[in-house]
């Protein structure tokens, strides 16, 4: 899904503001051919990607591209060809506008951030061509002692299988082999959604506060 602060683009002809397309978004085309036709507008100053749906709509309902200027962008989960070649088009026609990642603290939530920055193997060697350097926002360790002890989960097999095969990986950040020991370590992880524990606008306002400081790795 895509929810473009007053980006607009022209697809067939046809002028389509995606701030006034409510909460779904706009559903983005498994078709990359018509993907590459899109023109896009835009006044925003950030592309945010956000691992889970749920947590996009309560930004779209929230208007958070009100708040801080952005293009929201969701894969709903592990991002597909498709996706990952509209973000790819949207750094190639806003160089300038910072990515962002949004995801889980946890190990899956990695693998989504690095999935978008360093390709996926499994997509084939087409999939590097659309890497983009996306910055990891949150959910973060920096952030944990913001969390009730209730909102952290063990880590399960499947958590360390993927943990182990990230820590394998040449291409893995420092700082993000940091973040990954922490979770080992710790043997928990946590979800984006113990943020509302503090109210249901707190993402938004940690999420612009993140942006304020530069707050991102």
């Amino acid at each position: 899904m895509f929810q473009p602060s007053s980006v607009v683009y022209d697809q067939k002809g046809g002028l389509v503001d995606c701030s006034e397309l409510g909460a779904s978004g706009y559903a983005i085309s498994g078709d990359l051919n018509l993907l590459n036709k899109l023109e896009f507008l835009s006044d925003a100053r950030y592309i945010i990607v956000v691992e889970k749906d749920a947590i996009f709509q309560r930004l779209a309902e929230d208007r958070l591209f009100n708040l801080v200027p952005c293009v929201l962008l969701t894969a709903k989960g592990y991002p597909d060809i498709a996706t990952r070649f509209l973000l790819y088009r949207l750094n190639q026609t806003f160089p300038q506008m910072p990515i962002l990642g949004l995801v889980d603290w946890n190990p899956a939530g990695l693998a989504i951030l690095s999935t978008y920055k360093y390709g996926s193997i499994a997509m084939g060697l087409e999939s590097y061509r659309y890497a983009c350097n996306i910055k990891w926002l949150g959910l973060r360790r920096d952030d944990l002692q913001m969390l009730p002890q209730p909102a952290f989960i063990k880590l399960k097999p499947r958590d360390l299988q993927i943990a182990k095969s990230l820590m394998s990986s040449a291409m893995l950040q420092e700082s993000y082999r940091a973040e990954l020991t922490t979770m080992i370590e710790k043997g928990d992880k946590a979800e984006i959604e113990v943020l509302y524990f503090h109210g249901f606008n707190f993402l938004c306002h940690y999420i612009a506060t993140k942006i304020v400081k530069s707050d991102y790795i």
